[in-house]
């Protein structure tokens, strides 16, 4: 805002020129830094998706679940089993 002061000059801003510049700038700061707080945490999130490793090792979780799965199948089917032959 420009405004004419008595003696002929002007004044860019008025009375809360400054004060508002200081404002304007701590929030332009805040954005910036929010943006790439942003863009940091995309790509953090993007780079596990890229790595090799990753897919085997889910792979190597499932087939271990798998096997632990079947193998207390079994106990509980011998379980089972001898509860049956012994209550008769």
């Amino acid at each position: 805002m420009i405004t004419e002061v008595r003696g002929g000059g002007w004044v860019v801003g008025g009375a809360y020129g400054g004060r508002m510049t200081v404002v304007w700038v701590v929030v332009g700061v805040f954005v910036v830094l929010a943006g790439v707080a942003f863009g940091v945490v995309l790509r953090r999130g993007r780079a596990g998706e890229v790595g090799g490793d990753d897919p085997r090792a889910g792979r190597d979780a499932r087939v271990r679940q798998q096997r632990y799965e079947a193998e207390r199948h079994g106990d509980q089917g011998d379980t089972w089993q001898r509860g049956r032959e012994s209550g008769g």
